[in-house]
């Protein structure tokens, strides 16, 4: 049984240097995700006005 919690003891020590050493760790829950798909989400293109059947500027120009 005392192996059992020597072996705990070790492996929580462990864990908690490894993370000491990795650098910053956000454990905030689940708001940094939802940020991250805020932050990488490209803005949606302005929609034409409806009816608008404009040609790009060097098409009327072509024999």
């Amino acid at each position: 049984m005392w192996k059992l919690i020597v072996g705990f003891v070790a492996f929580a020590g462990l864990a908690l240097w490894v993370l000491m050493n990795s650098g910053p760790v956000d454990i905030g829950g689940e708001h940094a995700a939802q940020e991250a798909m805020h932050k990488s989400a490209p803005p949606a293109p302005a929609a034409a006005p409806t009816g608008a059947t404009t040609a790009p500027a060097g098409a009327a120009t072509k024999p």
